[in-house]
């Protein structure tokens, strides 16, 4: 179920609707992603995403905040977070350290009807395995 009318209200969907394997993309099918025409959110909180280096192109948006900032008016998630505001049909990768903050921004972005998303489960930690 999809929902609308509380930002703060989460209900975490149904494994049918998208099993793991089609939730999660591999460091080469992100990089593959990254080519075309993909939103790739970093749900690390400010300080790690500032500490760290950033897999190019990510916008920092940190998992606290997603909820909200998925109901955003466009024009506030523009200002805010310097990207435009994904369309619930728009395809969106989000990532983490390691996997767990991202499913769980998945889970957040369904339950949100947002209908193209996956998450990258080995995180910037894998990342900097391969680069």
């Amino acid at each position: 179920m999809c929902v609308t009318q509380e930002p703060r209200v989460v209900h975490v969907p149904s494994p049918r609707l998208c099993s793991e394997r089609e939730s999660s993309v591999s460091y080469q099918e992100l990089r593959d992603l990254k080519e075309g025409n993909v939103l790739h959110i970093d749900v690390r909180e400010r300080w790690e995403f500032d500490r760290d280096r950033k897999i190019p192109e990510s916008v920092n948006i940190p998992l606290k905040e997603l909820v909200e900032a998925l109901q955003m008016n466009p024009a506030d998630f523009k200002e805010q977070y310097n990207q435009k505001m994904p369309a619930k049909s728009d395809h969106v990768v989000f990532s983490c350290f390691a996997g767990t903050r991202s499913r769980q921004a998945l889970s957040f972005a369904m339950s949100l009807c947002f209908s193209r998303v996956q998450h990258y489960a080995g995180g910037f930690e894998d990342w900097l395995k391969h680069e």
